[in-house]
């Protein structure tokens, strides 16, 4: 399998694992649904144009897997077998072990393993108990008045020619005879039934003309194109029907399916596989100009396989095949495959022009020229236009990374032995796929957890008054600027006096110390941190959960979780939209500029002069009757010199808390390309990035959530 990976090739591996999810879908869909067509019809399309593409690149291991796995699908498909659970999982089993062959086309050369290898070889012996003998039988068909003759036509697998020549054949100087004749150089005729129904009485007989007609039994190699020119001097006023071998229909059918996904007419596909010659073609278009009695035309299809040119089946498969590469094409207009690296350079260059265009407003703005102030205005619209496209572009929605634990949940599930139901809401949900390729890990871990230690078994749940069957939830949706991740269990939720005790243990908490609930919580997201009284394959060794918080966090956001004894666990991630432009506002303090995202700032005050004096003895505002916490800048930042005159609040809101932060000026919007901190930074509190502002000086972005954090905790102090 060592090739050269070139641009089509990597195509074909992105489509082969498109094709592998939705395959992996469609087969969990079909547990529940097991008669559902059109699922069947989905899976099977999959396995095909899997097979199909890969043997346009030789690639035969997947194609000889492949075939197996479809022969298989295709017994699905006609009904031969039934679907249950064993063959469900089989086919998933089979899916993953596809996916595996796809990665090592990928990896450029590697080969698989000894355990792959030895999985594959166990997978074939599985799947030929559900293969069957493949009969692939067509049925000929036979005209009443050939039963009359007494004589069976259907050899176990040879050519069927019926044969009713032009009147006048012999007038013309040809005989009949000398046709079988040179039939006998291509194959051996196994039997001739002639016909005498259309002989005339004898009074009316005319000895020059040919009254006969003829069913040959051909055994011969010969494809149908060959053993047509045989009749072409005679085929005009005569009728040739040709009908292959039952074996060859079958071929047919697979030579159909292996066809590239170009757009052709129905019967281009027929003449191009050799099931049907171009004379048949152009006698069943000529047929087919002919109007129904209705003035309707009947299709080519239909004429081809009344006319016996060709069988039904082929017809079948041959339109299945037109209706493929129509929507193969359809998918290709609405898309185009672009590198997620170009992208990300794409990014880059339009972050570097939204620093270039801030430069040239302030430039504008110190000249004092109103038409270069207008000219560099228009161009900051339209950056900011080309800056909303192209993060757009990299926008996904969460649904695919969530319809990936549906085989996680039904896997594990089984190995724990309990029924656990999947439901998922806000799958349309869209954020930067950076963040959704790095979010899958943390997400993983957290499903697993929930249905190890937070879904009970169903003796407990049925003891409890609940339904033996667990929920396991994921939901997606929009706030405040930010995307909210929820995975919620209806279990028994965390028992908060053994959290309390492991943490008094561990030395996580004093002897002394008083914790609310959510702090409680929270310890299980400390390094090592478990309560689980036994280790299991996935979970109860206190790795996981503080990788979780590490990573959530290196990706700018936020964890927490709510817990009811008896009634289940949510835990909520927030994460940043997108992790290389927004929307920002900027405020000064001192020589000092900070950037609070835009999506959070609710609204600015300016501060009176009790206002101010008030903050000595209290960190909180009276904001229109409601308890406003603050946090100073200069304080919380240790920046020295002398308060400002005017001071200002900026209100920010945070998962549905707010928070006041107080600041010297207000220097208005500002469009911040993010700048991650050095690992001198990672630790420090109430950052979360930098930006270049136009005069090329550096501005700290705020950690608002942390932000909010820190002053909530201050007013419960």
């Amino acid at each position: 399998m060592s090739i050269n990976i070139d641009q089509a090739l990597q195509t074909f591996i992105a489509e082969a694992r498109e094709l592998l999810e939705d395959m992996e879908n469609s087969l969990l869909q079909l547990e529940s649904t097991p008669e559902d067509a059109e699922i069947i019809g989905a899976i099977f399309r999959a396995a095909h144009t899997i097979k199909g593409s890969a043997g346009l690149f030789g690639l035969d291991q997947v194609v000889g897997f492949t075939h197996i796995v479809e022969n298989v699908l295709d017994r699905v498909r006609d009904a031969s077998i039934r679907i249950e659970g064993d063959l469900v999982a089989l086919l998933l089993e089979c899916r993953d072990h596809m996916t595996e062959l796809v990665n090592v086309i990928a990896e450029q050369g590697e080969q698989l393993d000894e355990a792959a290898l030895g999985r594959e070889q166990f997978l074939r012996k599985r799947l030929q108990a559900y293969q069957g003998v493949q009969a692939g039988h067509a049925a000929v068909v036979v005209e009443p008045e050939i039963e009359s003759s007494g004589a069976s036509m259907e050899g176990p697998d040879n050519w069927h020619l019926s044969l009713r020549f032009d009147r006048e054949i012999l007038k013309n100087g040809m005989d009949p005879i000398s046709f079988f004749r040179y039939l006998g150089t291509l194959g051996e005729i196994i039997s001739i039934v002639t016909l005498p129904d259309a002989l005339p009485p004898v009074d009316e007989m005319d000895a020059e003309l040919c009254y006969l007609g003829f069913e040959v039994n051909f055994k011969s190699d010969a494809d149908k194109n060959t053993i047509a020119s045989v009749f072409d001097f005679v085929r005009e006023n005569s009728s040739i029907r040709i009908l292959p071998p039952h074996s060859k229909v079958a071929e047919f059918i697979d030579l159909i399916r292996t066809l590239p996904e170009d757009e052709k007419r129905l019967g281009d596909i027929l003449v191009s596989i050799g099931a049907l010659t171009r004379q048949e073609l152009d006698e069943g278009l000529a047929a087919q100009k002919n109007p129904k009695a209705d003035g309707s035309t009947a299709p080519l299809g239909e004429i081809l396989v009344g006319q016996r040119s060709v069988e039904q089946e082929v017809v079948q498969a041959a339109l299945e095949k037109q209706s493929q590469a129509r929507e193969s094409k359809n998918k290709e207009n609405r898309y185009v495959r672009v590198q997620a690296d170009k992208l990300d350079e794409l990014i880059n260059l339009v972050g570097e022009l939204v620093i270039a265009g801030a430069g040239a407003n302030l430039l504008a703005q110190r000249s004092n020229d109103s038409s270069l102030q207008e000219a560099t205005s228009t161009m900051s619209r339209l950056v900011e236009e080309i800056r909303d496209g192209a993060l757009k572009l990299r926008m996904v929605p969460i649904g695919d990374t969530f319809s990936r634990f549906q085989r996680v949940v039904r896997d594990v599930s089984k190995e724990l032995g309990k029924d656990i139901d999947l439901v998922i809401s806000g799958a349309e949900t869209e954020l930067d796929k950076t963040v959704v390729e790095k979010i899958g890990d943390p997400l993983m871990h957290l499903v697993r957890n929930a249905m190890d230690h937070g879904i009970e078994s169903a003796e407990k749940r049925l003891a409890a008054g609940k339904p033996a069957k667990g929920t396991l939830k994921l939901n997606a949706y929009h706030d405040s600027g930010s995307i909210a991740i929820e995975i919620s269990d209806d279990g028994g939720g965390l028992n908060r006096d053994r959290i309390l005790q492991k943490g008094l243990e561990r030395g996580l908490v004093q002897p002394n110390q008083t914790l609310t609930d959510q702090e409680i919580y929270n310890l299980i997201f400390e390094a090592g941190f478990s309560t689980a009284e036994a280790v299991t394959n996935l979970s109860g060794r206190g790795v996981g959960m503080d990788v979780v918080k590490r990573n959530i966090v290196a990706l700018r956001g936020t964890v927490d979780l709510e817990s009811t004894a008896g009634l289940g666990t949510t835990i909520r991630i927030r994460l940043p939209l997108t992790l290389a432009i927004i929307d920002g506002f900027l405020v000064g303090v001192e020589k000092s500029s900070y950037v609070v995202p835009l999506d959070m700032v609710l609204e600015c005050v300016e501060l009176t002069e009790s206002e101010r004096q008030g903050m000595k003895e209290r960190s909180y505002l009276n904001l229109r009757g409601e308890v406003l916490p603050l946090v100073p800048l200069r304080t919380h930042f240790e920046i020295e010199g002398s308060h400002a005159k005017r001071e200002n609040v900026v209100v920010v809101q945070y998962a549905g808390q707010k928070a006041g932060l107080v600041v010297d000026e207000l220097l208005g919007e500002f469009q911040t390309v993010i700048k991650p901190l050095g690992k001198l930074f990672s630790n420090l509190r109430g950052i979360s990035g930098s930006t270049i502002l136009g005069t090329g000086e550096v501005a700290l972005i705020l950690d608002v959530p942390s932000l909010v954090q820190q002053a909530e905790h201050a007013e419960q102090s």
